[in-house]
């Protein structure tokens, strides 16, 4: 018998896996949570799956989401990019990436992890929802304001409340799986 998702989710497999073993999970390691907040970023404006699909790439290109690397890269490595097909090639959304390496470090020395300063925005533990179907799901809420206003004072860039909201919803700050998602009560604290 086959497990209720989402509505969301298509028969792609990368779409499955991530839905199934990623979406919603709480995430506190520090490069990772960059490398969400970096993919946030580069989807603007494009699917979710567009970006899935090129996160290898991603991982290739910046250096596994390694901030202490990418704060470094110049014009040339710039360029370089923006030559890679396997990325989305936006020069704003690539320098994004290294603009917001710098942030992450300095937030990281203020905070002492990325992770102390980011889940303080829902007092350190997952926001549960109960949406019976996805139209009821927000596209931001005050939590993801609040977070895309302090990331942009901190000089972070494409970080918009819908970016954070999405951003929240890939780490697992909110449960915005359905109700009748079998991952919903799985991720249920």
């Amino acid at each position: 018998m086959e497990q209720k998702r989402c509505a969301w989710v298509t028969t792609d497999p990368i779409y499955l896996d991530y839905h199934d073993e990623e979406w919603g999970v709480p995430l506190h390691d520090d490069q990772k949570l960059f490398e969400m907040l970096s993919l946030g970023g580069a989807q603007a404006g494009l699917s979710w799956i567009t970006i899935l699909k090129r996160r290898e790439n991603y991982r290739e290109a910046f250096a596994n989401f390694d901030p202490e690397i990418i704060k470094n890269y110049d014009a040339s490595k710039v360029e370089e990019l923006r030559q890679n097909e396997g990325i989305i090639r936006n020069k704003l959304k690539i320098n994004s990436v290294i603009s917001n390496a710098k942030a992450f470090l300095n937030v990281q020395a203020e905070f002492g992890t990325f992770e102390a300063y980011i889940w303080q925005f829902v007092e350190s533990k997952p926001i549960i929802n109960h949406w019976d179907e996805i139209g009821q799901i927000p596209a931001s809420t005050p939590e993801s304001e609040r977070m895309s206003k302090d990331l942009k004072k901190r000089g972070f860039k494409f970080v918009g409340p819908t970016i954070c909201y999405a951003f929240m919803q890939s780490i697992g700050m909110v449960n915005d799986h359905t109700m009748d998602c079998f991952r919903y009560s799985n991720l249920v604290v």
